[in-house]
């Protein structure tokens, strides 16, 4: 049997952004993990304009390739793992446009989060996506990795290194993913 894909989605898609760093920190993690098939999903690479189809998602009847190229992308996975800067106490439009583009992609699957950000380490972030993942039958596992004055893990080449305690809490979220992940794989073949 083949291990379940995790896709690690990078939310932040602006110029001189240092979220990519993190997320590709995830996917170092991940794939030291073991448990999944590790896939980097960058949404500024996805570049999925402004919701624009004139279907529900949930009907599937999407008239745009993007949006058919963005579904084909997320029915690939398992789990997955949203890594999230704050921007004014929530988490960035570009997620919540990808995630409002596509309905039964994103059921039945787990999610960790991963947030990062200054004092409040994109905790704010991490709790407004929670209902919205809900609402897309996401199921949001309670450990994450929440990462204050994220910046001070930045090397000189802009790589992220973080404390062996953010390091742990990754690993658990990990862990937590995949039991998911696997306790949730029957409703999704189903």
């Amino acid at each position: 049997m083949s291990s379940p894909v995790l896709q690690i989605i990078t939310a932040s898609t602006r110029d001189g952004r240092k979220g990519h760093a993190v997320a590709q920190w995830v996917q170092r993690v991940a794939e030291a993990h073991g448990g999944f098939t590790v896939e980097l999903v960058d949404l500024a690479e996805v570049a999925l304009p402004m919701f624009d189809e004139p279907n529900h998602p949930r009907l599937g009847q999407y008239k745009h390739q993007h949006t058919r190229d963005w579904s084909a992308t997320v029915k690939r996975a398992d789990a997955f793992v949203f890594v999230t800067p704050e921007y004014n106490h929530s988490f960035p439009a570009s997620l919540k446009n990808a995630l409002d583009h596509l309905y039964s992609e994103w059921n039945h699957k787990p999610a960790g989060l991963v947030s990062y950000g200054g004092v409040s380490a994109g905790l704010r972030a991490a709790t407004a996506l929670k209902p919205v993942l809900s609402s897309l039958k996401i199921m949001p596992v309670i450990e994450a990795v929440s990462v204050p004055m994220f910046t001070q893990f930045l090397d000189e080449q802009g790589e992220f290194v973080p404390s062996a305690q953010v390091e742990a809490s990754a690993k658990v979220m990990l862990d937590e993913v995949l039991k998911l992940t696997n306790a949730l794989s029957v409703l999704r073949e189903s």
